[in-house]
């Protein structure tokens, strides 16, 4: 875990997170949380992890996400040498 992001503000957001039940509570609350733009970046950072997992290659995620390949590169930087934290995820949605 990384220590500059461990606060208590960060814990109480993540509590937060934790108590919502359904996807609506959550668009609810990340529709409050986030400007559309962050919103649409978090998806397409999942989306991007997601295609990762399945072996695509940098064009085609590009050319179905968007993103950029420094957004590609950052996401598989997370699934090589991150905290486990899209794989965890990952296995419990059944991915």
């Amino acid at each position: 875990m990384n220590k500059k992001i461990k606060t208590e503000a960060v814990d109480a957001l993540f509590d937060a997170v934790l108590s919502l039940q359904t996807r609506e509570e959550c668009y609810n609350f990340f529709e409050d949380l986030c400007t559309v733009n962050e919103l649409l970046s978090l998806s397409q950072r999942f989306e991007v992890a997601s295609m990762l997992k399945d072996h695509k290659t940098y064009l085609e995620i590009a050319e179905k996400t968007g993103a950029s390949t420094a957004t590609i590169s950052r996401v598989n930087r997370s699934l090589n040498y991150g905290n486990d934290g899209y794989e965890l995820v990952f296995e419990r949605i059944g991915r």
